[in-house]
């Protein structure tokens, strides 16, 4: 996703001067649960009762106020309706999840009450609900995602930290939109300056042989005069220990939020469990999955996903080779020299956007690149023929690649394959998205491709490569088709 500041943010690094304009995380709309709650019931209860009505079954609408019960007892049971939860995601997998889950109760309920419509007929009734989940889901996700552009909706937050690891952690708040956190205030601990614009609500000692006694009634104050929903921790040296211990009973016994910043950077939370280790609190980080049975998924979904798709969109790939014959001088694909897994090359297959002296008018246009990185970028490349747009901005050009992935050099899902004078300018943390087989689609081609910042491009595959799991690639491959339609990026 694109990393874009608050307007009511100032561009010094995430202040934000006028406190009023924001409203607070409970402010989201209210129509969010009464939505979610009646598109549960209808979406679960009305097929139900029809298609049980339609095999005659003896109790349509009570099996029909059954389900919708169920489904509602299922969300509420995960939280789903909870006021933090509503409108913070647009993901399929945790909706899938919840829907196993009924089928589940209900097929327990099914076998204790002796209900008898057909098996295949029951189960399809209860997919509207899953559909209908997801619609609002994703309605309440973009209202959301748009209301926090605006600094709507919001978690007001004050951060608590020596003056370097402060300024970290709100620099890196203010870069991005994807949470619902705003920094209204710092607490630097000991001396320093701060640059980031944001308002120092208070100061606090540095520490000694004891506790400083003013901590409490310090960040209390701070907290009561800034309106902070959230005091967020960037321990270090100075502040942590019995001194962040009494600070956060302070907090707590004034019914207020705290959170800590362990300093780890795009982690999923997938991979994180706490642990107690002789009174310690213990952040252990799961290592990305490279072993085992995802990967063995992963592959097999690949080489068939790849297969059918040869298969079935044959007579497109024909049309198109045709197509781009017909309309420019030169063959219909387009042989590149890429670089692959663990920095293997390969050649990777497209069809021909371009003129056939393309590679060789690049020097000429070096000048004229976009891209603030070293991958070269156009909006208005002359080398590109009519044709060659058009399948550009629908992604038809990567279907080629299909046979890349039947033949192991490739995946449907990973990062974009760099050419080989792109990798010999890596550094140590680029060449980490090298680990793994580069896709036809990743988070790079959903979240903007060529619009993205070199350092977005970069930071996108690390957390790819760092958190991978099948059920993610799914993900992607369900948000690439929306990602093909919008063609944000595609030039």
């Amino acid at each position: 996703m694109r990393h874009v500041r608050f307007p009511a943010q100032s561009v010094a690094g995430g202040a934000i001067r006028g406190t009023g304009l924001l409203c607070r995380l409970g402010d989201k709309a209210r129509w969010y649960l009464p939505a979610a709650l009646v598109a549960d019931l209808v979406g679960a209860g009305v097929p139900v009762g029809l298609v049980f009505g339609a095999a005659q079954q003896a109790h349509p609408w009570s099996c029909a106020a059954g389900a919708a019960v169920a489904w509602l007892g299922v969300q509420a049971v995960r939280h789903r309706y909870d006021r933090r939860a509503l409108g913070e995601s647009r993901g399929v997998l945790p909706v899938l999840h919840d829907w196993l889950i009924l089928i589940g109760v209900l097929a327990v309920a099914r076998a204790a009450t002796g209900e008898s419509t057909p098996r295949l007929a029951a189960l399809g009734a209860l997919v509207p609900a899953l559909l209908v989940t997801l619609a609002v889901r994703k309605l309440t996700y973009r209202h959301l995602s748009a209301a926090r552009r605006e600094a709507q909706a919001v978690s007001r937050v004050l951060v608590i930290g020596e003056p370097g690891a402060a300024e970290e952690v709100i620099g890196h708040l203010a870069a991005r939109t994807d949470h619902p956190y705003v920094v209204v205030g710092v607490v630097p601990v000991g001396p320093g300056t701060l640059d980031s614009g944001v308002p120092v609500a208070a100061r606090l000692d540095a520490a000694g042989p004891e506790v400083p006694s003013g901590d409490c009634a310090a960040v209390l104050g701070a907290v009561r005069s800034h309106h902070a929903d959230l005091v967020l921790v960037a321990p270090g040296a100075r502040f942590a220990g019995e001194r962040l211990r009494r600070v956060a009973w302070a907090l707590h016994d004034a019914g207020r939020e705290l959170a800590v910043f362990p300093g780890l950077v795009d982690v999923s939370v997938k991979r994180l469990e706490t642990l107690s280790a002789g009174g310690l609190a213990v952040l252990r980080v799961a290592p990305p999955v490279r072993r085992g049975l995802q990967p063995v998924l992963k592959s097999v979904l690949d080489r068939t996903g790849a297969a059918a798709g040869i298969v079935l969109l044959s007579p497109l790939l024909l049309g198109l080779a045709l197509t781009i014959r017909l309309g420019s001088r030169g063959p219909a694909f387009y042989r590149q020299r890429r670089i692959g897994r663990d920095g293997q090359p390969f050649v990777m297959w497209k069809f021909r956007t371009m003129v056939v002296d393309a590679d060789r008018r690049k020097a000429e246009l070096a000048g004229a690149n976009e891209h603030d990185g070293l991958m070269f970028k156009m909006r208005r490349d002359p080398r590109v023929t009519r044709v060659g747009r058009l399948l550009r901005r629908t992604s038809l050009d990567e279907l080629p690649q299909l046979f890349n992935v039947l033949a192991g050099d490739m995946s449907l899902v990973g990062p974009r394959p760099p050419l080989p004078e792109e990798v010999a300018q890596y550094d140590e943390v680029a060449l980490r998205r090298l680990t793994v087989r580069p896709g036809m689609t990743g988070l790079w081609q959903i979240s903007g491709r060529s619009d993205l910042s070199w350092d977005e491009t970069i930071q996108l595959d690390l957390s790819y490569v760092d958190n991978w799991s099948f059920t993610s690639d799914v993900d992607v491959v369900a948000r690439t088709f929306r990602a093909v339609v919008d063609g944000r990026g595609a030039y």
